[in-house]
């Protein structure tokens, strides 16, 4: 990709993209310049072929501080729905929607938005010194970004209540306790963890994967009967791929597969 990212960090290494909020001075607050590099880089992630997983982060002592309030509240600003439009919800569709793994490394602070963010993600870590904030309420505004959506569904009704009406701080280790986030880990461990994870996920067969990942973002909606016709329809279409054909052959002839994500 012929691009050179200002307020993102972009890089793919074995299959494995790595998108880096990088306006650690803001603690990595979005404006409207981030959020296009965002939905940039998401795209090309899409697009190419070769990338079977992606890890998003950010730089510094932050993972995402929500919207940078300079760009909500200054001369001219936008309006907040616009800057919703613009900015989160596009971002998010661009997770759900991509079929393929999404790792979240939230290497310190989640607040608002951010917070929404890196529970929308697949796969979500954080490391000890992270804090998941619903800042929302503090300032008068409702939770967007997903957060009224994924939130309950995580931890319950009762605790997304009270974490979205009082703003509460929670750690990392209260976020895996309670289910909000896969897994604490240590300072030094979170982007190896998150390396090993995506890498590990990239030999995976991609496509069984993305198949996967709509029938999860199915199940929020469907009865069961629906999802079971979904399932049956999803299986069939896995059953032709390459990856299938491996999988059972590595499997008859006792030996590993090698997937090659189609």
């Amino acid at each position: 990709m012929n691009k050179e990212f200002k307020n993102i960090i972009f890089s793919i290494e074995n299959e494995v993209a790595k998108i880096s909020l990088n306006r650690p001075e803001v603690l990595n607050s979005f404006n409207y310049q981030m959020a296009d590099e965002v939905i940039m880089a998401f795209m090309h992630c899409n697009e190419n072929n070769k990338i079977r997983a992606i890890i998003l982060t950010g730089e510094g002592r932050a993972f995402c501080a929500g919207q940078d309030l300079e760009e909500a509240t200054g001369e001219n600003a936008p309006s907040i729905d616009k800057i919703i439009a613009h900015t989160y919800n596009p971002i998010l569709t661009a997770i759900r929607s991509i079929e393929k793994p999404v790792i979240c490394a939230v290497n310190g602070v989640a607040a608002g938005a951010g917070a929404n963010l890196a529970i929308a993600c697949d796969i979500t870590i954080a490391n000890e010194s992270s804090k998941f904030i619903q800042s929302f309420t503090t300032i008068g505004l409702i939770p967007d970004s997903g957060g009224t959506f994924f939130l309950p569904r995580l931890i319950g009704h009762q605790k997304a209540s009270m974490l979205m009406f009082s703003g509460d701080k929670i750690s990392a280790k209260e976020a895996e306790d309670m289910g909000l986030i896969y897994k604490c880990v240590s300072e030094n461990e979170l982007q190896i963890v998150a390396s090993d994870i995506a890498n590990k996920l990239a030999k995976r067969p991609t496509k069984s994967i993305g198949l996967t990942k709509k029938l999860l973002n199915s199940s929020f909606s469907n009865n069961l009967n629906s999802q079971l016709d979904l399932e049956k329809e999803y299986q069939a279409i896995s059953a032709q791929t390459n990856d299938h054909i491996e999988g059972i052959k590595a499997f008859f002839e006792k030996r590993k597969p090698n997937y090659k994500g189609n």
